[in-house]
């Protein structure tokens, strides 16, 4: 998972950009960058960690364009390295060509061998590199036939900033795995993951980037929208509801925070066991939780306190950093724990560790029983699309039993909430998502030599 942005049409383009991916920080922490176009060359900003660590106010105003693009990363294809940071750049006949992209493309390996055996050398080990290669290599065509021509051999999942000299671009594959969305702040078009980021800088939420839309933006503020590509059924990652995305961000048009509440009251219809209250597991569990109160007529208790000073453990690159923040992030309320028989509602269980740590916690702190109920169905299945599930032997639910499950957390029931109840806690058709990694039904199948894991649902 990634956060992208992009701004058109002011001089402090590079700020925009800057100040959105603050907005879009918890979409990746490994790495950060931002590119400008100034009329005569483009300048490329970027680091390794978070963006306050990689930019100031004095490096971002040194940038000055009207055409920025940035990314935030955390690795799903290619490792954790500085050379894979985006967004990627290359200098062609064509111009400077820069991407940043969200998502995964299922035909990595078909492609990447395809142009190597044509003289393209990559400086990279991620995905993204490919795209710029395919617009590259056309020849005779202007830069939008370029575009159309490279994402047409596409497979898989992306949403796209991309900048061409002083054009902007954004793109988003036929079936929307992932959410992008375009605002408008005076004279200035900017693209975003998550409308959250248009908050922070008081932009205004025009609409989504339709799936299979490439939306080209000059700096006049001329938009000309293309849907080159047959129409596919959509299948909106289902995880950016239950998970990933912001809830103060509405995405695939509609309200991450509201959609959470609902999964937790359909959670209290489908399980209610005997206890003195409902807690969360901050900060993502907060509203299934609350819903879950809501619906259950349970006392909501804060049992345990984020320390905010460290960033989502989920996201990080290597189990190591995973269980150590796990260790300093959350901190149980003993007064509040002590002698009571807990419910606590979470949004996901992937590897099971620290849901194992959270809930010896919660029994240390002195909790007579601790119950957990899961607002989504167990995940038993890898993410191509974008999400880090990659193999079924990390994900617990693919290799024990719910009971199994229950025992290795040390918990005294687990209730995962029923795939249909999920579904119809959402605000859109359920035919409209993406369930693979609940169901192993892949709506865009990884090409051959992608990944083993598939041919073992």
């Amino acid at each position: 998972m990634c956060g992208i942005f992009g701004a058109i049409g002011q001089k402090d383009s590079a700020r925009l950009t800057y100040l959105g991916l603050y907005a879009l920080q918890h979409r990746g922490e490994e790495s950060a960058g931002i590119i400008i176009y100034d009329k005569k060359k483009a300048h490329y900003l970027k680091g390794m960690g978070l963006v306050s660590d990689v930019f100031s106010e004095k490096t971002v105003s040194s940038l000055q364009g009207k055409t920025a693009i940035g990314h935030v990363r955390y690795s799903t294809t290619g490792s954790s390295h500085a050379k894979n940071i985006q967004p990627f750049m290359v200098r062609h006949k064509k111009g400077y060509i820069a991407i940043a992209h969200n998502g995964n493309l299922t035909n990595t390996k078909k492609l990447h061998t395809e142009l190597e055996e044509k003289g393209s050398i990559f400086q990279s080990t991620m995905d993204s590199e490919i795209i710029a290669h395919l617009i590259a290599r056309v020849s005779g065509k202007d830069y939008k036939d370029s575009i159309i021509s490279a994402l047409s051999e596409l497979q898989g999942a992306y949403s796209l900033v991309l900048m061409v000299d002083n054009i902007l671009v954004a793109a988003r594959d036929p079936r929307g795995f992932r959410p992008l969305s375009l605002g408008k702040v005076g004279d200035c078009y900017v693209l975003a993951s998550e409308t959250c980021a248009f908050d922070l800088i008081h932009a205004d939420y025009i609409r989504d980037i339709e799936p299979g839309e490439i939306l080209f933006i000059d700096q006049s503020g001329r938009l000309e929208s293309v849907k080159p590509f047959p129409e596919k059924n959509h299948a909106f990652c289902i995880f950016e509801y239950i998970y990933f995305s912001r809830p103060d961000s509405n995405i695939f048009s509609n309200n991450v925070y509201l959609a959470r509440k609902r999964l937790g009251q359909q959670l209290a219809r489908e399980y209610n066991p005997d206890c003195d209250l409902v807690m969360p597991i901050p900060d993502s569990g907060s509203y299934a939780a609350l819903g879950y109160a809501q619906e259950s007529k349970k006392p909501y208790e804060a049992g345990m306190i984020r320390n905010h000073y460290i960033g989502r453990t989920f996201i990080q690159p290597t189990q190591f950093a995973r269980d150590f923040r796990v260790r300093v992030k959350l901190n149980p309320v003993r007064d509040v724990l002590k002698g009571k028989k807990v419910v606590v509602v979470e949004d996901s269980i992937v590897r099971g560790t620290t849901c194992r740590a959270r809930v010896k916690a919660l029994r240390d702190a002195g909790a007579k029983e601790v119950h957990m109920g899961v607002s989504c169905p167990p995940i038993i299945s890898p993410c191509f699309y974008g999400i880090d599930f990659p193999t079924r032997k990390e994900l617990i639910a693919s290799n024990k039993t719910i009971k199994q499950i229950k025992d290795f957390i040390g918990l005294d029931s687990l209730y995962y909430l029923s795939l249909e109840g999920m579904l119809k806690s959402m605000p859109l058709p359920k035919n409209e998502f993406c369930t693979a990694c609940f169901t192993c039904k892949y709506p865009e199948k990884p090409s051959k030599g992608f990944s083993k894991n598939i041919l073992e649902c």
